[in-house]
């Protein structure tokens, strides 16, 4: 029926080399070491298990520029904000563009 594998014929998994990173993998330690500012190594873009633990070791780098990216005014606030500075012949001040706080405090206060 069924067919037993011996542990002599058992192959062993240790000797054969590490596999290669997916190219998915590879983009993603990428995007973490641009949006660090750190360099890639070359060893753990070699081996797919390691390429794993940078990966982990350093995701948190990749999550605080996101939530950086989170505070600044959408495509849509800021032509509404726009809008109404026309209307009132008003300018915006530079720092709401980097807030999207901010802008929307200026947008309430400015709205007809």
């Amino acid at each position: 029926m069924h067919q037993t594998i011996r542990p002599a014929e058992r192959p062993d998994y240790a000797s054969l080399p590490p596999l290669r990173p997916s190219d998915r993998q590879l983009q993603y330690a990428g995007k973490i070491a641009a949006s660090a500012g750190i360099a890639l190594p070359k060893d753990v873009q070699l081996d797919r298990a390691g390429l794993s633990r940078w990966i982990e070791a350093n995701r948190h780098r990749i999550a605080h520029s996101k939530r950086v990216a989170d505070k600044l005014p959408t495509a849509r606030q800021i032509a509404w904000a726009e809008r109404i500075a026309r209307g009132r012949k008003r300018n915006i001040p530079e720092e709401c563009y980097k807030s999207r706080e901010l802008l929307a405090k200026w947008i309430d206060a400015n709205s007809w």
